[in-house]
This record gives structure tokens, C-alpha cells and sequence, in this order.
């Protein structure tokens, strides 16, 4: 892997203290291997605030670049606006921007439905000064009516001026390069980067999947399944599906890697040694 590929991790904000000594724990391995930025994620309805903010204030003050996640479902104008100021005044530069998801009991969108919407009011808040990210859904997005829908909406996204794209994370490599051809096919040329998921627990991954709309292939669920309790050679097992996965999407040219660490650093300095890192 040469460092042309762009390289990046996500975290979520901690609930506790333990957690936060986690994450550090993780940001100071995964810092090893020069990521292009860390990315925090934000709660729905923005009901991780205060915890993102936080994050990325430890991230910056650590020296690394920072892309905040700024989800519009539940927000208002006033309140995105002032955090982007927060984080201009930080020093961020670099910010994922995305629908989200409604709180439960929570009645009302707010004042954004829609992340183009969300896109374009940062471009009028500030200019050119923010690279954003948007999300991409190689194996459909769960609430579009179809294909063709979800991939309309993704091409308003990056035509309200989004600069790059990353993936829900997948498992089939096929699904993704098909997916970026009809990008082209339609004139969105900028970096659509896949997200990985390492493989650590079958039910938490079965659980992420069936919220997402990502697809866990028949053969893969089932060789998952198989392990039952067996975590080590479960996690072993999904160690070279994953490295093979990352290997095949560099070889046939993705921009880079994102990966969902879920503030876990092992597995993912692992599949870099076998990359050839």
C-alpha cells in the first residue's frame, strides 16, 4: 500500500472515563500509522454533542487532524451555524456531513430533512473552508425507494458541494466497484472511499448490519455463525476476510480506507502489517 491512499479512522465519543482511556489507548496506536484524519461520530439528534466536541478538542490538541460528524436530523440553522464557527475557531478543516438518524420520540425532522441540505448550508456558512464528507451506500441505502432514488439523492450531495464521499462499510468488493461506475456513469467524479468494518463479535455485526442496510453474505454469516462462542477464532477468521477485502478494493484502485474502529486499535494494526504497511 503506497501513501497515496488515503487512510482514515473513525471513533465514537465515550460515556465514561474507562472509555475515554480506551479511546486515548487506540488514538496513540492507530496515530501510528499516519492517518490522513480521525473522525468522531455524532449521536442522533445530535444527542452526542458536547461528547464530539470534546473528542475532537482532544484530537486537535494532540496534533492530528480532526473531522467532526455534524448530523442535521433534529437541528436547527442557529445551532449547526454556531457550531461550525466552534470548530473553525478550533482549527478543524475537514467535517462529515450527514442526514442522521430521528431520536426516538422525537416528532419533528427540524430544519434540515435532507444532507444536501445540511452540505449546502455549509457552504454558505463558510465558504470554501471545510472539506466535507458525505455518506455513500454501495448496496442501496435502507429507506430509499431505490436504486436509482438513492443514487439520485447522492449525486444532490456532492452537486451542493461535498468533496468526497466514504462508504457504508460491505463485504462484497464487487457491490462497491459497481457502485462507482455508475457514479462515473452519471458525473460524480470525486473520491468515494470504503468504509471497513473488522469483524469482532457475529451478533454485534449482525445487529449493526440489520440497522444500516449493510449486507453480510450468506457464506460469510454462516462461516460466522459457526464459531458460536469461539471469539479468537472467530475474530481470526474475520481478520483475513477483511484483509483480503481492503487488499482487493486498493489493488483495483479505491482512493483508500476508512475504518470503523469502534475504538478498537488491534485488529486494524494487524490488517495494515498484512498490507504491507
Amino acid at each position: 500500500m503506497t501513501r497515496s491512499k488515503l487512510i482514515s479512522f473513525e471513533f465514537f465519543p465515550p460515556q465514561t472515563s474507562e472509555g475515554a482511556e480506551k479511546l486515548a489507548v487506540a488514538r496513540k496506536q492507530l496515530a501510528l500509522l499516519k492517518p490522513e484524519f480521525f473522525s468522531v461520530t455524532f449521536g442522533a439528534g445530535g444527542s452526542t454533542r458536547d461528547r464530539t466536541l470534546e473528542t475532537i478538542r482532544e484530537i486537535c490538541a494532540e496534533g492530528h487532524i480532526a473531522a467532526p460528524h455534524i448530523s442535521c436530523i433534529g437541528s436547527t440553522r442557529e445551532n449547526i451555524a454556531a457550531l461550525l464557527q466552534t470548530y473553525k475557531e478550533m482549527g478543524v478543516r475537514r467535517i462529515v456531513a450527514l442526514r442522521g438518524d430521528l431520536p426516538s420520540g422525537m416528532a419533528a425532522a427540524g430544519e434540515f430533512q435532507y444532507a444536501n441540505e445540511l452540505v449546502a448550508f455549509i457552504r454558505e456558512q463558510t465558504g470554501a473552508h471545510f472539506h466535507i464528507e458525505v455518506a455513500a451506500y454501495p448496496e442501496v441505502h435502507p429507506q430509499a425507494p431505490s436504486p436509482r432514488d438513492d443514487l439520485a439523492n447522492f449525486k444532490r450531495k456532492m452537486d451542493a458541494g461535498a468533496n468526497s464521499a466514504i462508504t457504508q462499510y460491505f463485504y462484497n468488493a464487487d457491490a462497491y466497484f459497481r457502485f462507482v461506475e455508475e457514479c462515473q456513469r452519471i458525473g460524480i467524479t470525486a473520491p468515494i472511499v470504503p468504509g471497513i468494518m473488522p469483524i469482532y463479535n457475529y451478533a454485534q455485526l449482525a445487529r449493526f448490519s440489520s440497522v444500516c442496510g449493510a449486507e453480510i453474505p450468506r457464506w460469510l454469516r454462516e462461516r460466522l455463525q459457526e464459531f458460536g462462542d469461539d471469539l479468537p477464532s472467530l475474530r481470526a477468521f474475520g481478520m483475513d476476510v477483511v484483509t483480503e477485502l481492503c487488499d482487493r478494493l486498493l489493488q483495483c484502485g479505491a482512493p483508500g480506507l476508512h475504518f470503523y474502529t469502534l475504538n478498537h486499535a488491534g485488529a486494524i494494526s494487524t490488517i495494515y502489517q498484512r498490507l504491507g504497511m
